[in-house]
């Protein structure tokens, strides 16, 4: 992969944190809106093109405190993996 993104979810507790978590790691532009539209947004942004794999690791902790927010994330990365040819994502416990 000629970029690859690996982003730590040890720890995380709630959105604020998983977003900073984010805003960290990846090369978010300043309107990240820090939601899951806006890392749909950023996702798909011809930027991201090419090789490019994002692995979230640490994931079980934050699945078991916001399971719904966690799959939600799953959904938005792998709808923007479909739309995004190059960018793999995936989730690691």
């Amino acid at each position: 992969m000629s970029n690859s993104y690996y982003i730590d979810l040890t720890g995380v507790e709630n959105r604020t944190e998983l977003h900073d978590r984010i805003e960290q790691a990846l090369p978010v532009p300043k309107w990240y809106g820090r939601n899951l539209d806006a890392l749909y947004d950023v996702l798909t942004e011809p930027s991201f093109g090419g090789d490019c794999l994002i692995c979230f690791t640490g994931c079980a902790g934050f699945g078991e405190k916001m399971p719904r927010y966690m799959e939600a994330m799953r959904q938005v990365c792998s709808a923007a993996s479909e739309e995004n040819p190059g960018l793999y994502v995936d989730f690691w416990d």
